[in-house]
This record gives structure tokens, C-alpha cells and sequence, in this order.
């Protein structure tokens, strides 16, 4: 039986995925706006901040 060679974690799978987890939350902010619910689209777009800005912090 092969052994896996690297264990995936979730804080590396989204590190990988981290463009495509913001662009799927800022389109999510945009469909919540255009249905009147501008307090759920900042939420979302808090989260894609927190992200962005831990990314940042991780590339220093």
C-alpha cells in the first residue's frame, strides 16, 4: 500500500485556493446586494478581508 506522501490540511487546501475562495465571496456579496441584504454582504466580504490580510501577513 502507497503512503500518502503529504497529509492535505484545510489551512493548506485553502492556501492554495485562497483567489478563487475570495472571488466566490465577493460574488456571493454582489448576489446578496442585488437581493437588498447589504449587512449579509458585508459578512461575506469581512470574511474575504480577514483572509486577504492573513495572507498578507503570511507572506512577510
Amino acid at each position: 500500500m502507497a503512503e500518502p506522501q503529504e497529509t492535505e490540511t484545510v489551512a493548506s487546501v485553502a492556501a492554495l485556493y485562497l483567489g478563487n475562495i475570495l472571488f466566490a465571496l465577493e460574488r456571493c456579496a454582489l448576489a446578496l446586494e442585488s437581493e437588498g441584504k447589504p449587512v449579509d454582504a458585508g459578512f461575506y466580504r469581512g470574511i474575504a478581508r480577514k483572509l486577504a490580510e492573513a495572507r498578507g501577513r503570511e507572506k512577510i
